[in-house]
């Protein structure tokens, strides 16, 4: 176990398929496809690997996980579908078992610590994980709630003869083995099917199905996407040659926050609604109770009644709505930014100062889930910002708030257990339980979400956490600046760029390329990724929504370096001041000069009185610009942080400052508007984006500052 742990590459390592000396271990010993071959007890799934034509593969250096099922395993697995050989299986059955249990990354028990695998499997799909005990009191790991790995096994040859001993983390050249109790199996239907199929959760699936929202989740994959059409892109970004590749696919996806029934009838009971018509009619009545607030002139709509559930003014259609994200999410873990090992921390959050938050868009029209990651102790006047749920660090809430002394909103606990009894990873969707309403209620609307909003472009785009290419790759190593590993399988993972019409309310004109830069913890990236625009790009992009109508300000987080160019923005068709220039520090003329403090460790700027530090930022603010914030770092490969506040090169700059109508789509444009091919043929960097309501960014009185994180 010990070695496992040391041949253990984390969960975040991608694999090449090409023998490399870092995959020479030193030791002598057998591939996994040997091991699979040479033990008799094993020889039914080494004829569904061979039909699966995998076992080549299995040969080769590179980091594997295979969850092994017995000879035994798989017969019981053939009875239960009535069949009596492996001959029976079709080729197309081979391929999805053999796929199911075959990891292309090398993973101990140890490392199974989430409610999922953090690589998915040669299937695409995601493995569920929990820990729990054996029949023998062995701490063992389940998989899909049902199948465990085995703690240590005695197997024979077919007379009964040979006695061999397997152990978990079984470890052989190219990878780990894990012997399983029973053969895996996912589910291939749809998250609708799914919820169904669970009667804990029956009053939710009536309103999916009354309400019409039920048919809005019913995508899985785009037909006339083909990424072979798409041949790799090569380019230059800073000092890095590089190559992108077209996604392999457009899926389509949609995660469900959902109440119990259970948590349905204490709500009733709470807000004094009687269920004496039906479950349906006091669910009606509840949403009635919670959205007319909010949209109180629908109230005297025809679409508004109990007649009417599936119009789109209809309460409970919003009520249904407003529980999707439109992204496949697979496990609590991916709800916010990656953990990293290094830190502890989510990647980019100084988790001392703030809580990780991400903003996804759900179903409903012009609205946004807020999801948390708890991990603070103390705000930052000191008071306990968990109160009652002080054992839910590292857990996940929707629509948290906490404001002291104003109001704390808890909002609904996501649960991450993994049910045995009840699937709920499907193939174009997965479901959460929630323990409270999940719900865009008026507080959540003028309380919760009136904050600053910041978000990384890999969550505006809903295609590439659903297309799972979101923080993938080693992000502790660089590549090769001068020849890009263009192989199909590039070891330290893949970077890629998005043909027109991939990424949804996203346009891109004038031929120029759009590429997301896989993760590197030493990048001036926030969340380690960034996104880069190239060529005589034209590109418009409809902005996520905000919580309501008012005055707001949009902000892009950039990096400036010497080799980007020049960028007009527009708001709405509108041009917005002067072009950026991305190649101008905040230590230039064109900003302070020599009165900035580069100071990346903040022990400088934290000598600054309030007073100075809210001068500063007057001072950049009249100039477009903010320093990024405080809670914001990169690290190296040991791990000591480099904060952006105090780098000369990271700031965010204003796009759009005025009214926005909160009920309509706003569109951004960034437009090249270098001399030329300046810089590396007008390379232009995004890394994340910030909507900020004037109760934030209209603070303007002596000695006042928005406040820095």
């Amino acid at each position: 176990m010990a070695l496992a742990t040391t041949l253990a590459m984390g969960p975040l390592t991608s694999c090449s398929d090409e023998p490399d000396t870092q995959n020479f271990y030193t030791f002598t010993g057998e591939m996994m496809s040997d091991y699979i071959r040479n033990r008799a007890q094993y020889s039914d799934f080494s004829k569904i690997v061979e039909r699966a034509k995998l076992m080549d593969l299995l040969s080769t250096y590179g980091q594997y996980t295979c969850f092994l099922p017995s000879n035994k395993a798989v017969q019981e697995y053939l009875k239960e579908r009535g069949l009596q050989s492996v001959d029976q299986l079709s080729d197309a059955d081979c391929d999805t078992i053999a796929r199911t249990h075959l990891v292309a990354n090398m993973y101990s028990t140890f490392e199974m610590d989430q409610d999922r695998l953090i690589t998915a499997n040669m299937l695409g799909r995601y493995l569920a994980t929990s820990q729990g005990v054996d029949n023998d009191s062995n701490a063992v790991v389940f998989l899909e709630g049902t199948a465990h790995i085995l703690f240590s096994d005695t197997l024979y040859d077919e007379k009964g003869e040979n006695p061999i001993i397997v152990h978990q983390n079984d470890s052989v050249e190219n990878g780990i083995i894990q012997p399983v109790n029973m053969v895996i199996e996912k589910s291939n239907s749809y998250i609708a099917d799914i919820l169904r199929d669970n009667p804990l959760i029956s009053i939710f699936y009536e309103g999916l199905v009354a309400s019409g929202v039920r048919e809005q989740i019913l995508l899985v994959e785009d037909p006339d996407y083909h990424f072979r059409d798409h041949p790799k892109y090569y380019y230059k970004s800073h000092t890095w040659n590089e190559v992108g590749w077209a996604p392999s696919k457009r899926k389509y996806g949609f995660t469900a926050f959902v109440e119990t029934d259970s948590v349905y009838k204490a709500k009733f009971e709470e807000y004094g609604i009687s269920t004496a018509n039906g479950n349906l009619r006091a669910l009606y009545d509840l949403a009635c109770k919670i959205y007319d607030p909010v949209y109180p002139g629908d109230v005297s709509a025809a679409g508004h009644s109990f007649e009417n559930l599936t119009d789109s003014v209809n309460p409970l259609h919003r009520f249904m709505q407003y529980h999707i994200m439109t992204r496949y999410v697979p496990g609590t873990s991916d709800l916010t930014a990656l953990v990293c090992k290094e830190t502890k921390e989510a990647f980019g959050f100084d988790t001392k100062l703030i809580n990780p938050i991400d903003w996804y868009p759900t179903l409903l029209p012009w609205t946004m889930l807020k999801i948390e990651q708890l991990t603070m102790n103390k705000d930052e006047q000191g008071n306990d910002c968990r109160g009652a749920d002080a054992a839910y660090v590292n857990r996940h809430f929707i629509n948290r708030r906490y404001a002291a002394p104003e109001y704390e909103f808890r909002g609904a606990l996501v649960d991450n257990t993994v049910e045995t009894e009840y699937n709920h990873d499907a193939l174009n969707g997965h479901y959460f339980y929630v323990d409270d309403l999940v719900v865009f209620s008026y507080d959540v609307q003028n309380k919760v979400q009136n904050q600053r909003i910041r978000m990384d472009f890999s969550t505006i785009w809903p295609e590439v956490m659903t297309n799972d290419m979101r923080l993938k790759g080693n992000y502790t190593v660089d590549d090769p600046n001068s020849t890009p590993d263009d192989s199909n399988e590039p070891k330290n993972g893949k970077n890629y760029y998005f043909p027109e019409g991939y990424l949804d309310g996203v346009t891109i004109n004038n031929n120029g390329k759009l590429v997301m830069r896989r993760p590197h913890c030493n990048f001036w990236s926030w969340q380690g990724d960034e996104w880069n625009l190239f060529g005589d790009y034209d590109m418009t992009f409809r902005i996520p929504p905000v919580p309501y109508s008012g005055d707001w300000q949009m902000r892009l987080g950039y990096c400036a370096i010497e080799t980007r160019g020049v960028m007009q923005s527009y708001f709405d068709g509108v041009p917005q001041g002067i072009p950026v220039d991305m190649t101008k520090f905040l230590n230039s003329e064109a900003y302070l000069g020599d009165r900035y403090v580069i100071d990346e460790s903040l022990g400088d700027y934290k000598k600054k009185t309030d007073e100075e530090k809210a001068e500063e930022q007057k001072t950049l603010k009249n100039l477009g610009v903010y320093r990024d914030g405080r809670s914001m770092y990169h690290f190296g490969s040991g791990g000591n942080k480099s904060y952006f506040l105090g780098n000369e090169r990271t700031h965010r700059k204003i796009v759009y400052q005025g009214y926005i109508d909160a009920t309509k789509p706003h569109y951004v444009r960034f437009r090249v508007a270098s001399d030329g091919k300046q810089g590396n043929n007008n390379e232009f960097m995004f890394d994340f984006w910030e909507m900020v309501p004037k109760s934030v960014y209209g603070v303007d009185s002596d000695g006042a500052m928005e406040d820095d994180l």
